[in-house]
């Protein structure tokens, strides 16, 4: 047996232990390196959906995880990218069973973006700007704020509450690190959302543009009226450290 097919063995094996042992191995060392290859993967996933996992039972936690290791090819060893990588395996290849919650996708998807909010390097080329700079700078979306938009109340849900039903309207959110380096959560109008998500779509955008653009959205407001609330709400964006200006 050469040694590829020996080494996908050992991988297989400390995959899924319900496999044959390796040709020459102990089940004894072999469980060994499962368990921390295994203990490590779940310390990861822990970590980085901590709502999630307190949600379930001990058992059904690890079998959760157990699914992800066995069966999702993980392109990756970094942390904030296993994450993503343990969101991806809810979203396409998990099928969902009676543990589950039904806001068991959008709850993963908030708690991903807090972990991305909170580790994503900052941008030298984004910095803050005054209120008087506002009409001539280039805006654009701070690279630690995502705007979201979810069915349910994901930033209550605990151990203690646990929503059977989505609300009747969906909910607009935007996670964002303050200047403080905190992570913070705000919960938008839907108008408020459209303008952010835009500016978050643009390769930089200037005040004037996004006034226009949201002339032709929302053709039938009051230009004015657009005008002076987006002016306002910019403003108070900028305080929080969620729309910058951006250089060149």
């Amino acid at each position: 047996m050469n040694f590829l097919t020996v080494q996908q063995a050992f991988i297989d094996y400390i995959r899924d232990p319900a496999l044959p042992l390796p040709p020459g191995t102990d089940k004894r060392r072999m469980q060994i390196y499962r368990e921390l290859f295994f203990n490590n993967i779940k310390g990861f996933i822990s970590s980085g959906f901590p709502v999630l996992c307190s949600l379930y039972e001990e058992d059904d936690w690890n079998a959760l995880v157990q699914d992800f290791f066995m069966h999702h090819e993980c392109q990756t060893p970094i942390f904030i990218e296993i994450a993503q990588e343990f969101l991806l395996f809810l979203q396409h290849e998990y099928q969902p069973n009676k543990h589950d919650a039904p806001f068991m996708l959008e709850l993963a998807h908030y708690e991903w973006l807090e972990l991305l909010v909170a580790t994503v390097p900052a941008q030298p080329i984004q910095h803050p700007f005054s209120s008087s700079e506002l009409e001539n700078t280039t805006l654009c979306l701070n690279v630690a704020a995502q705007v979201a938009q979810y069915h349910f109340d994901v930033q209550h849900i605990s151990p203690s509450y646990r929503p059977l039903n989505p609300g009747t309207q969906p909910q607009f959110f935007c996670i964002y690190r303050d200047a403080q380096d905190e992570v913070c959560f705000l919960q938008l109008n839907p108008l408020t959302a459209q303008v952010l998500a835009y500016i978050g779509q643009s390769n930089g955008v200037t005040f004037r543009e996004v006034c226009q653009w949201l002339k032709q959205t929302f053709n039938q407001m009051d230009g004015d009226m657009l005008v002076n609330g987006s002016r306002q709400m910019l403003i108070e964006m900028s305080d929080k450290n969620i729309v910058l200006a951006q250089r060149g």
